[in-house]
């Protein structure tokens, strides 16, 4: 006959059978849910959330094409109001314009589109040859692009490559010309006219 310490605990003996079981499912749960599938996302796959109140990004193609689209891209985050394809219409307007106004002597005109220094220049030349008209007029713009632009500050200047046709004065023939105008604007000023700063022949 058994004695009391040799009798077996049938309540200890269900623990050890519970315990078996748990291992046994805990096995199998670990075999089927801790392998991969191949269908997870990979950590890479997973975009991680921009920070609260910082700028959007550009877009790809603005990301990937150097200096003058990031520049653009500044101008049109501090001017929403900014758009190039009608900053380009208003600067072939402003071409035709300062022009015709130079080729008529037109200072009243001419002043409120132009720098102090690119007037002064103006203004030069219309006294220089005094009555006589100049020596060519603009017969046709046949191109504008943009081939600069900057931030600095407040300050956003453009720089625009123009092709145009002039006719001289006399009859000798149209000629082609490349023009590099620079204009420049205060971002916030309540006036959107863009100010022509620099002029030249050669793209930079």
């Amino acid at each position: 006959m058994l004695g009391p310490l040799e009798m077996p605990d049938a309540q200890l003996i269900a623990i050890l059978i519970a315990a078996m079981v748990a291992g046994v499912v805990l096995f199998r749960l670990y075999t089927i849910l801790g392998r991969r599938t191949g269908h997870e996302p990979q950590p890479q796959d997973r975009a991680a959330p921009a920070p609260a109140g910082s700028a959007p990004r550009p877009p790809a193609a603005e990301r990937a094409g150097g200096p003058q689209p990031r520049s653009l891209f500044d101008i049109q985050l501090a001017d929403p109001n900014f758009e190039t394809g009608r900053f380009l219409t208003g600067a072939r307007t402003a071409y035709e314009t300062i022009l015709k106004a130079f080729a008529d002597g037109d200072r009243a005109s001419l002043k409120p589109l132009l720098s102090d220094d690119v007037y002064k220049a103006f203004d030069t030349e219309i006294t220089t040859r005094g009555a006589n008209p100049p020596a060519e007029t603009l017969a046709g713009l046949t191109d504008a692009r943009i081939v600069e632009a900057t931030l600095e500050g407040k300050t956003a200047e453009i720089t625009v490559s123009f092709r145009a046709q002039f006719a001289p004065s006399k009859d000798q023939g149209q000629r082609d010309v490349t023009d590099v105008w620079t204009f420049a604007r205060q971002i916030g000023a309540t006036s959107p006219t863009w100010t022509l700063v620099a002029t030249g022949g050669a793209e930079p």
